[in-house]
C-alpha cells in the first residue's frame, strides 16, 4: 500500500487502541477493492476526545473513523447527525464526513447479532446476564432485545450508573423488561442464564483476567453460551474457561468483522469484500 497525497484517511479512536484488528481487516479491504485509502489507529485519551476531533475536523482528507473504549457515548455531542439505529442505541461507534457534517452510527447491534443468528436457539426463552454498563453494553441490549430474548440482566459496579443506563435504555428503546444489578447478584443470576455477554474490558490485551471466576462459570447451564466482545487475545481467559465449563463460546472476532464490513459500506457506499476480511482476521 502506497500512501501519497490524494490517499483519504479512516481510522479508529480508541484508548487502548494498539491491539486492535481493525486496520488490519480495513486495510485488506481497501487494497481489495482498489481504493486510494488507508486506515490507522488513533490513540486518544478521553481528556482530549474534543480536540482531537476538532483536529481530524480540519484535516479534509479524513473521511471517517470508527470509536472503540471509551469514546462511543462522549462522541455523540460532537457529532452534527447521528442514525436512528446510533440514537435508539445511545452509542456510536461509526463517524462519517458529509456534506451535512459529520454523521455517526452503530454498526455493533449488527456486529453482535450476526454469530448469533447462525445458532439453532428458541431465543425467546434465553435469559442474557450482559457483564458490564458501558457504550458496547448499549449495543448488546439491543442486540438481544432484537432477538426476542425474555429478559435481559444488566451487570455494573455503580448503582447510580446502573440506574440512568435503564433510564436511557429504556427510554431509548421503548422497552420495560431491562433489569440492572450490582456483581453481587450474580450467584442469583447465572443459573439461570442461557447467553452470558462480556462487555467490559477485563481480560483484553495484556490483562490476563476473567470477569468471571471459574466457580461462577460453574453455575452456568452446560450448553449456554458465553460470548466475549474481545477478540485479544484470542481465546480469551474468560472464553478459555468458558469452554472448560462446558458452555458454548463465541469471540468478539467474528463481531469484529460483520460490524467492519457495515461500518466499511458506509463509508465507501459499496459491498464490503467480506471474504477478503475475513481472511485478514483468519476467520
Amino acid at each position: 500500500m502506497t500512501v501519497v497525497g490524494t490517499t483519504k484517511i479512516l481510522g479508529i479512536i480508541g484508548d487502548p487502541v494498539s491491539h486492535s484488528l481493525s486496520p488490519v481487516m480495513h486495510n485488506a479491504a481497501i487494497a481489495a477493492i482498489g481504493l486510494d485509502y488507508v486506515y490507522i489507529p488513533l490513540p486518544v485519551k478521553i481528556e482530549n476526545l474534543a480536540i482531537a476531533f476538532k483536529g481530524l475536523g480540519a484535516i479534509t482528507s479524513v473521511l471517517g473513523f470508527n470509536l472503540t473504549i471509551p469514546h462511543k457515548q462522549e462522541i455523540i455531542p460532537l457529532l452534527d447527525e447521528i442514525t436512528e439505529v446510533a440514537r435508539a442505541v445511545g452509542a456510536v461507534n461509526t463517524v462519517k464526513r458529509t456534506e451535512r457534517g459529520w454523521i455517526g452510527t452503530n454498526t455493533d447491534v449488527h456486529g453482535f447479532l450476526v454469530p448469533l443468528q447462525i445458532l439453532d436457539r428458541d431465543w425467546q426463552s434465553i435469559p442474557v446476564v450482559i457483564l458490564g454498563n458501558g457504550g458496547a453494553a448499549k449495543a448488546v441490549v439491543a442486540g438481544c432485545l432484537k432477538l426476542g430474548c425474555p429478559v435481559v440482566h444488566v451487570i455494573g459496579r455503580d448503582q447510580l450508573k446502573l440506574r440512568e443506563f435503564r433510564r436511557a435504555m429504556t427510554e431509548q428503546l421503548q422497552v420495560d423488561d431491562l433489569r440492572v444489578h450490582t456483581w453481587h447478584d450474580l450467584e442469583h443470576l447465572l443459573p439461570s442464564a442461557g447467553l452470558v455477554v462480556n462487555s467490559t474490558p477485563i481480560g483484553m490485551g495484556h490483562d490476563l483476567g476473567s470477569p468471571l471466576t471459574a466457580s461462577q462459570l460453574g453455575l452456568i447451564p452446560q450448553g449456554a453460551i458465553a460470548y466475549d466482545l474481545i477478540y485479544t487475545p484470542r481465546p480469551t481467559k474468560f472464553l478459555q474457561m468458558s469452554e472448560a465449563q462446558g458452555l458454548v463460546t463465541i469471540d468478539g472476532l467474528k463481531m469484529l468483522l460483520h460490524q467492519g464490513a457495515i461500518a466499511l459500506e458506509f463509508w465507501i457506499e459499496k459491498p464490503a469484500p467480506i471474504a477478503v476480511m475475513a481472511e485478514a482476521l483468519g476467520l
